[in-house]
């Protein structure tokens, strides 16, 4: 049975240990070796995961099955009815059982939580980014996100992050 709970400070060694599990295998055959390490390091270093959750208030999800974590989303909010879905992740062994679907679901579930707390109503714009070589766009435009626009951030080290960016609108 597929269940989720909010992250806290205290999760930031799990969340790592997550990402470690899955961040090889999804860019092995897109990205060099030395910037699959980079940008780990640049993303998932204890001190990283604490500033994005304490400082730039991005919120986790820790997603379980069985009771045993599995998958994790992080969703940063932008302000005026916009979030970006910064990090979706699931252990390769519970891929395509759908936990990615139950993710980008309670996601959106929180987005509206957190509009309605504000007042809000309307509609709410999600974007996400995704490396253009990634075999996740497909899935992403099967859960209603469209590609919207190109970018090549560059994150340092001569390296870059190259992605679609996508967009899902969300009526509360």
């Amino acid at each position: 049975m597929l269940t989720f709970r909010d992250a806290t400070l205290n999760d930031v060694p799990l969340i790592r240990s997550l990402a470690d599990g899955v961040w090889q295998a999804t860019y092995a055959d897109i990205l060099s070796a030395e910037q699959i390490d980079y940008m780990f390091e640049m993303m998932y270093s204890h001190d990283s995961l604490t500033e994005q959750m304490r400082d730039k208030h991005h919120h986790f999800i820790i997603v379980m099955l069985d009771a045993v974590p599995c998958a994790y989303i992080s969703i940063e909010p932008l302000g005026s009815g916009r979030y970006n879905f910064q990090k979706i992740y699931a252990c390769r062994e519970v891929q395509g059982k759908g936990v990615g679907r139950y993710m980008i679901e309670q996601g959106i579930e929180w987005v509206r939580r957190q509009e309605a707390m504000m007042g809000r109503n309307g509609k709410i714009e999600i974007e996400l980014f995704v490396n253009r070589r990634n075999k996740a766009v497909d899935f992403y435009r099967h859960m209603g996100f469209e590609i919207v626009d190109t970018r090549d951030h560059a994150i340092g080290n001569d390296f870059y992050m190259n992605d679609y960016i996508m967009q899902r609108n969300v009526l509360l």
